[in-house]
């Protein structure tokens, strides 16, 4: 079973999204928050479905949003840092997704503008993107820190248009998220969803 579909009106760029789209890492940026948690006193469950709720969003902001959402009053600067810490060990490790890295190899040698927009932090996008053998190939990459607002706004995925010198409506978005496909669809691109290998 294929892992996307395409849509059937064609397109002229490309955005990946990093982690669950490029990289085969959720799995073990949940295993680096569930350590990071557990570190600093969480009492709830940290599971897949709550996990994949927050993908997407800044590190800082899920831990607020955690606390509201469950009583916590966890230090978002130290969960953070904990879980990134934790990551990095984790992240020698990561395998690419290889069904989109083709994908995405195949655009650009076939001319067509192809970037990474991703919710994470610039040095983790950057090793990751190392560590699976595509920074060669991605001229563009566009992080948290480079725009206002994360996803599910859509800011990241306009920022990458425009440094690609394209229409908005010109680029197709593959993302593993929800949140990163409502941000899509709100940049006015099309949309793609990568299900888990």
């Amino acid at each position: 079973m294929p892992l996307f579909t395409l849509p059937t009106r064609a397109y002229s760029a490309f955005i990946f999204d990093c982690d669950g789209t490029l990289a085969d890492s959720m799995p073990l940026h949940q295993k680096a928050w569930v350590s990071a948690l557990r570190k600093y006193g969480a009492t709830f469950e940290f599971g897949w479905e709550l996990f994949m709720s927050r993908a997407g969003k800044s590190i800082e902001l899920t831990v607020a949003e955690l606390n509201a959402e469950f009583g916590m009053a966890l230090d978002p600067a130290l969960v953070s840092a904990a879980q990134r810490a934790e990551y990095d060990v984790l992240a020698l490790g990561v395998k690419p997704i290889d069904e989109v890295v083709a994908f995405a190899r195949e655009r650009a040698q076939a001319g067509c503008p192809v970037s990474v927009a991703s919710g994470g932090d610039a040095p983790t996008v950057a090793r990751t993107l190392r560590t699976i053998g595509v920074s060669d190939l991605f001229p563009i990459v566009v992080t948290v820190e480079d725009v206002a607002h994360g996803k599910p706004a859509p800011d990241l995925f306009l920022l990458a248009a425009k440094r690609m010198g394209v229409a908005p409506a010109d680029c197709l978005v593959f993302e593993d998220s929800l949140l990163g496909i409502t941000a899509a669809e709100r940049a006015g691109m099309g949309a793609v969803l990568v299900s888990r290998p």
